[in-house]
């Protein structure tokens, strides 16, 4: 299977044009190297965090994350391996596949999404924050409501103990109800009373960020995180996305062994916090690949 025979064009997600469009301009600047590998997690999944995500490389090294385990994806995955031969491939049309396929290789199109967007981010010297906590920076207190979509025992204890209620939007509906401080609802609507909002970046692959957004409208705080929340954010912060809680790869060759093994990543990243205040939006980073290095 070749980049340009991949699955029938699906549905198209406008936060997907929108960010297709920021890369395809900035591309028109400086061109991004070709792709050369895709790299997956082991299938069966072993059951580690970190090995829920699949790579993408770039020929230069850069590397983009995306989520592997939504329904069948990684098995899909796993056996079209093969034939799913990348190197070579122009990245762009590939990161199309995010908006013109259905799972699995929108998943792929997505990761070349965050690896095209850190080569931007690059060429143009920015480097997104380190984040100083597992919590988006919510800084929950007594008082506030917290809106979490998809289930995350450890991260619900933080902000429970914070004395904030906790409302998480799931889909396993053998979890609903009320647990140990926490309710859990299946309807997103349920969230639309809280003032601060924690999500993973998933809702970016199963077409829900707008829907749960919709939803979130009263809250002043929404923090996005996950390996995958590493794209270009101007769309996201366009809609309300207070925070993006992304992933920097520190050093790559690591990484992709650790994804091979199936076992944490370590100190071959780290966890970074975006905000508005501090991104320079798309527009900054073309200025800035213009400019010549100092």
């Amino acid at each position: 299977m070749t980049a340009s025979a991949a699955t029938p064009p699906g549905p198209h997600s406008g936060l997907a044009s929108e960010m297709l469009a920021l890369l395809e301009g900035l591309a028109g600047t400086r061109p991004p190297p070709a792709l050369a590998a895709l790299h997956l997690p082991p299938f069966p999944w072993t059951g580690h965090r970190d090995a829920e995500f699949a790579a993408v490389e770039l020929a230069d090294g850069t590397v983009g994350l995306a989520y592997v385990l939504l329904d069948d994806t990684l098995a899909v995955l796993d056996r079209g391996a093969a034939d799913l031969r990348l190197a070579g491939e122009d990245p762009l049309s590939v990161a199309r596949w995010w908006s013109e396929t259905d799972n699995p290789y929108r998943v792929v199109g997505f990761a070349v999404v965050n690896a095209l967007s850190r080569w931007f981010m690059d060429r143009a010297r920015f480097t997104p924050p380190a984040a100083s906590d597992s919590i988006g920076g919510l800084d929950p207190a007594p008082g506030d409501h917290v809106g979490m979509v998809g289930y995350f025992p450890p991260l619900i204890r933080r902000i429970v103990d914070s004395g904030a209620r906790v409302t998480v939007l799931e889909r396993r509906e053998s979890l609903a109800g009320m647990r140990d401080g926490h309710r859990i609802v299946l309807d997103p609507g349920e969230l639309a009373g809280c003032n601060k909002a924690l999500a993973t970046s998933t809702l970016l692959l199963n077409d829900t960020l707008d829907l749960v957004l919709g939803h979130l409208r009263g809250a002043t705080r929404i923090t996005l995180i996950g390996p995958g929340a590493s794209c270009l954010p101007d769309p996201l912060f366009a809609r309300g996305v207070t925070l993006m809680g992304g992933l920097h790869v520190d050093d790559a060759p690591a990484l992709l062994a650790a994804l091979a093994q199936g076992t944490g990543w370590g100190k071959a990243a780290h966890k970074t916090a975006l905000a508005p205040a501090d991104w320079p939006g798309a527009e900054g980073l073309r200025r800035a690949m213009r400019a010549p290095a100092s």
